[in-house]
């Protein structure tokens, strides 16, 4: 016969299955603690541009959290910050450090964080390998420009009076010494058998005012992103030599060599991206592993990478991760190069 005592054996392994069930779906909060029951995220969100409002970060941040909203792919609020200072540097240090375990805070970012962590001056203790890389979203490329009426009409003609005299053209950029438009402009000349030690580069604050700097005659060439320069393209003001990417784009570049078509193996990828604090949980990866996978395959993110003028390449966390390793190689070389490597 089954005895009590065995049905309340059976009652008990019962209630402790149902238990265990329910304390492995708890979810842990950035505070660490269980919140039982609960999926991530049970939270609002913020999403953080290491730069000042209007840039690239900062767009990208906020076309992020719009479709996600839209889509009600993300239920709680999410939120942008501005945090700007030294290029993303400043940013990096408190949230390797402060927010190492917050997955409420995420953070979107381009080649500068593997730049300013390997750099000589100005350089940052931190860079992706304090994150957890999420997701690549978008491309852009590097564009070596000149003016309209420039007497260079191809990329060779630069390279090789740069070859002749390093010193007699100015090179410009939006950004400092050992950033990206520097490594984008002194790339065709290194790939080319030129110490771009000898190049003569000039900064200006912000790709704007490195345009401005070209067409007043103040510079001769300047590195830049292939977004940056398009309306100066159409507007017929600049002639764009060449782009950094490895096969010719579309529309208002598609009569724009690349640098490899004319024999310059000098192929670089300004890509934006997602990350997430660098001991996120795995329930919290795992979320954004999956909803940034829906997120990429819907009309409304599509619709919006088209309208800023984005290009879309959607690389997953271990994709990612691959490729972020892969460009960290290249930019050691650069600035090995440049003497600029710390």
């Amino acid at each position: 016969m089954f005895s009590f005592k065995k049905m309340t054996a059976v009652l008990a392994a019962g209630a402790l299955a149902l238990s265990l069930g329910a304390c492995s779906s708890g979810q842990t909060s950035s505070d660490g603690k269980k919140e039982e029951g609960k999926g991530y995220p049970q939270k609002a969100i913020s999403i953080i541009a290491p730069s000042g409002a209007g840039g690239g970060w900062d767009l990208t941040a906020r076309s992020l959290t719009k479709v996600l909203s839209e889509t009600k792919l993300v239920e709680q609020p999410l939120t942008v910050e501005n945090k700007p200072g030294g290029g993303g540097a400043v940013f990096m240090a408190e949230y390797a450090t402060q927010h190492v375990e917050n997955n409420e805070m995420l953070f979107v970012s381009s080649p500068p964080i593997i730049i300013n962590n390997l750099k000589k001056e100005g350089n940052s203790p931190y860079g992706y390998k304090n994150t957890t890389p999420l997701a690549q979203l978008t491309k852009d490329f590097g564009a070596i420009v000149v003016k309209a009426d420039s007497k260079f009409t191809d990329l060779k003609s630069v390279l090789e009076e740069v070859k002749k005299d390093p010193t007699k053209l100015t090179f410009a950029g939006g950004s400092a010494p050992g950033s990206m438009d520097h490594l984008i402009s002194i790339l065709p000349a290194y790939k080319y058998g030129v110490d771009p030690t000898k190049v003569k580069y000039v900064s200006y604050d912000g790709g704007g005012e490195a345009i401005t700097a070209l067409l007043g005659g103040n510079a001769d060439v300047i590195g830049t992103d292939v977004s940056s320069v398009k309306e100066f393209l159409k507007a017929g003001k600049v002639r764009v030599l060449a782009v950094t990417s490895s096969d010719r784009l579309g529309g208002d570049f598609a009569d724009v060599p690349t640098a490899i078509e004319q024999g310059v193996d000098a192929e670089f990828t300004i890509w934006r991206g997602l990350f997430g604090p660098e001991k996120m949980s795995k329930d919290a990866k795992d979320f954004w592993v999956k909803t940034l996978d829906k997120l990429v395959a819907s009309p409304e993110w599509q619709k919006e990478v088209e309208t800023q003028g984005w290009e879309m390449e959607y690389k997953n966390s271990d994709d990612f991760k691959k490729f972020l390793e892969d460009q960290e190689t290249q930019v050691t070389q650069l600035l090995e190069a440049l003497g600029m490597q710390k």
